[in-house]
């Protein structure tokens, strides 16, 4: 059996990343326009990036709008400001919000209708040059070919994909990790836990994808409470930076699972972080899907414990939950009741968050058939 690997055409990764890449940016066109968030633009992120665009001779249009989780109404703001300005490529800078939303934007430059037209398709044309440069370790959307919308009509996030999202170019610089609050730092650090985890985990998972997934869930068992504990250690920051990158080229290529697809609902509902709702959901997720290979959840295990072989696969699995339930309890995620959801309110959705899930096809991915009814299952003992 052969096995397909998409990673982005260029990647600069390291000290001084943006630096270096003005080489390839230079090529893309003459004018940019900028994608980011307020906050990225307040703490002066933006100003480094359009200080290099200036020295280089590239015009800019800075859309910064992007609060929060992206919307469909925010992509088509931003196309519009695109087409008015006359740019001619894209560059994203800022955490998932941004870079997703930069994917998205680029492509509904060309692309007819609306963007919720194209869920469930493969996205496809020829788009202009997207960079993306990532503010967080996390989401990995700079190694991926998937965005996720909200459609503000339905209120669902929408898993849009297509190898055409891919970027031309990641840019990937610790140094502009070191600003992100702690409970940034705990969101996206667990996002790309659960995105390797997934991705090791998933049916679709292969050689190659395995040993980009080992290296990250090692690096963020590791790194992790480091970078948790202080924001301005430059080692934890980079080697979490790398992880996130390996993380995104997994999924990329194995796709994500279960967490993913019961995350998405609650985050569309009840505006929870998505490495949040990932974070909540992850040990209960996985508790009730570990069965379904002992062998591959207890690799996990063995690696991060460094465990024998007179250990079993369910006792090396069962050894990494305990070491997940100790992440959870060093990032101080809190669960439903704790981030202020009622329980009545959840209940009532509850129903419609499981077929969301499902209907977004990652449980299906999952390394043990999962029902909607498992699902459920897994919601309600969130209240346990």
């Amino acid at each position: 059996m052969a096995y397909e690997f998409s990673l982005p055409r260029h990647t600069f990764i390291g000290d001084n990343a943006l630096e270096d890449s003005g080489k390839v940016i230079k090529t893309f066109g003459k004018k940019a326009l900028i994608v980011s968030g307020k906050i990225v633009t307040k703490v002066g992120t933006v100003g480094v990036l359009t200080d290099l665009l200036i020295k280089w001779g590239i015009c800019f249009e800075i859309f910064n709008e992007i609060t929060g989780e992206p919307t469909d109404e925010m992509i088509k703001k931003g196309v519009q400001v695109y087409k008015n300005a006359e740019c001619d490529f894209c560059i994203a800078i800022g955490g998932g919000s941004p870079l997703d939303s930069g994917k998205a934007i680029a492509a509904m430059t060309k692309l007819e209708g609306e963007i919720s037209d194209y869920m469930g398709k493969e996205i496809k044309g020829d788009f202009p040059p997207l960079v993306l440069i990532p503010t967080t370790a996390g989401t990995g959307s700079e190694a991926t070919k998937f965005t996720v919308i909200t459609d503000l009509k339905k209120n669902i996030k929408m898993l849009l994909k297509g190898d055409a999202l891919l970027p031309d170019l990641a840019v990937i610089d610790s140094k502009f990790s070191i600003t992100a609050p702690k409970s940034v730092t705990a969101a996206t650090g667990m996002d790309a836990l659960t995105h390797a985890v997934e991705a090791y985990t998933s049916k679709k998972a292969n050689p190659l994808t395995d040993i980009f997934a080992i290296s990250a869930i090692k690096r963020i068992f590791k790194y992790l409470p480091i970078a948790y504990k202080n924001g301005e250690d430059e080692r934890a920051r980079s080697e979490m930076s790398l992880a996130a990158y390996e993380a995104g080229v997994c999924i990329n290529n194995s796709s994500v699972t279960i967490v993913h697809g019961m995350s998405r609902p609650i985050g569309a509902i009840f505006h929870v972080a998505h490495g949040i709702s990932n974070a909540m959901l992850i040990k209960e997720c996985l508790s009730y899907v570990l069965d379904g290979s002992y062998e591959r959840f207890g690799a996990i295990g063995r690696e991060i414990n460094q465990l024998d072989d007179k250990i079993s696969d369910k006792e090396a699995a069962e050894s990494f939950l305990d070491r997940l339930t100790e992440l959870c309890n060093i990032c101080e995620i809190p669960t439903l009741k704790e981030y202020g959801i009622k329980k009545e309110d959840f209940n009532k959705v509850v129903d419609k968050m499981a077929q969301d899930a499902m209907d977004s096809g990652s449980p299906s991915n999952t390394i043990k058939s999962v029902t909607k009814q498992d699902l459920l299952n897994i919601y309600f003992k969130l209240w346990d």
